[in-house]
């Protein structure tokens, strides 16, 4: 079994940043890919980023490029999502999810991954 607890949300306005962190613990083993989601209320779940296990390959959703940054941190077993210049339409509910069987990639559908947290609140005024 594997957990992975979210943190890091809150509230904050645009133009603002967040840093979200997704800590996973259990039988974390083998090598995962690790990515992130979000849902907004009345809306899909969407993809916003993922990393592979070495961190060698990222994948961001066009719509926050160039604004979020995706990491991990293998020997703690932690990823991290670097939200800045944020913008109302980011506020949703934000998952990490592990995909144990795309660890050398960066899937980007909900169905590639695994295991998934939680979910933390983002909420951004403006």
């Amino acid at each position: 079994q594997v957990q992975l607890v979210e943190s890091g949300g809150g509230l904050v306005q645009a133009g603002g940043s967040l840093r979200l962190s997704c800590a996973a613990s259990g039988r974390t083993f083998g090598r995962y890919a690790m990515g992130w989601f979000r849902q907004a209320p009345g809306k899909e779940r969407e993809f916003v980023a993922a990393i592979s296990w070495s961190g060698g390959s990222t994948l961001l959703a066009d719509t926050v490029k160039g604004r979020f940054t995706i990491s991990r941190d293998n020997a703690k077993n932690t990823g991290n999502l670097q939200m800045n210049s944020l913008k109302p339409e980011d506020t949703a509910v934000y998952y990490c999810a592990a995909g144990f069987r795309y660890g050398w990639a960066t899937p980007r559908r909900d169905y590639e991954y695994d295991y998934w947290g939680q979910g933390t609140q983002v909420t951004v005024s403006s």
